[in-house]
Formats: structure tokens, sequence, C-alpha cells
């Protein structure tokens, strides 16, 4: 039903994070494939991939990543996000209704300052975006990145939340400090 797709760099820490957010929906059977895009990894983001099971590319043409995925839909994610609780069924209830793309709402839990959320726009993927394989295929051209499918128009909200990237990488940081 459901293929995940994110493009990476170095992001291994932040790959785990998100690829041991997805196991609840493998184990429901929602979950058909993972894709890792790389770009010139030098960490060990090849060797999560490939322990969770996932397709790691070092090189793509994202439209024949898109005919190849086995779900019917596509979550694109950037490395490092998280779907909370519930992230499994708000998609088994947007796929059987919708027809259009869908985003997480934001945690209430992980938002920038007041004033960052006006001085800076939102990444595409920032709340992930699910859109059906046929919507992709029929936007996807040679040479696109992933967050160039993200679309802005007739986008719905899923009663789901996800904890963006830079949140995690946010509280990684304090971590180390």
């Amino acid at each position: 039903m459901l293929t995940i797709i994110l493009e990476c760099r170095d992001n291994e820490a932040e790959l785990a994070q998100t690829l041991s957010a997805l196991v609840t929906g493998a184990v429901q059977g929602i979950v058909r494939d993972v894709i890792v895009l790389d770009h010139g990894s030098r960490d060990g983001s090849a060797k999560v991939a490939d322990a969770a099971g996932c397709r790691f590319l070092t090189s793509w043409d994202l439209k024949d990543v898109v005919r190849s995925a086995r779900g019917d839909w596509l979550l694109l994610l950037e490395p490092g996000a998280r779907p909370l609780a519930g992230w499994v069924d708000a998609i088994v209830d947007h796929v059987s209704i919708n027809k259009n793309p869908a985003r997480f709402l934001g945690s209430r839990n992980h938002r920038r300052p007041f004033f960052k959320r006006f001085a800076r726009r939102a990444a595409p993927l920032e709340q992930g975006y699910l859109v059906s394989k046929r919507q992709a295929s029929a936007t996807v051209r040679t040479g696109m990145a992933l967050a160039d499918m993200a679309g802005r128009s007739g986008v719905r909200k899923l009663v789901a939340e996800i904890v963006p990237a830079w949140a995690v990488k946010a509280m990684r940081a304090e971590i180390a400090d």
C-alpha cells in the first residue's frame, strides 16, 4: 500500500531515527518498501538502510524510482523526521476516502520560535508528503529532487503529527553539548 522515499547524504543517525519510527507501519503491513536515495554518503547510511531492509540507491532517476515503488501511495520524508503515534491509522483513513495529497500536522511539542516561523518558509518535506503513485508519476520529471515533488496546492492535513527533521537534529546537538 505505501512506499516511503527519503533522500540522504551523511544522515546515518537521522536515517536510523526515521526508520525506527516506521517499524509500526511495516509490522501492520502498510509499508511495502522503503527507498533511500543517497547523494554520496561517507558515513554508515548504507549500513543502516541495509539493516532495515531498504533499497539504497546511489544512482537513480526519480522517474524510475517512482515507477519501481511497490506501494500505490508514496510517503516522502526527510531523514530524521519521525511520524508520531497514530500515523498508520491516519494514512489508512486518508487513502481510503481521499485522492488528494496530504501532509502530517507539525508536532505541537516541536515548533519553531514564533518569529522564525514567519521569517523562514518551511522546507517542502518538513511535514512529509503523502501522494498517490499515479499523481506522482504524472508530475515527476527527470532530474527532479524529492522536495520538488511536494506540491503546495490541494494538500490535506493528516490527523497525525510528525516531529520534523530539524527538531531531531536540534535535540541531538543539545545532547552533544
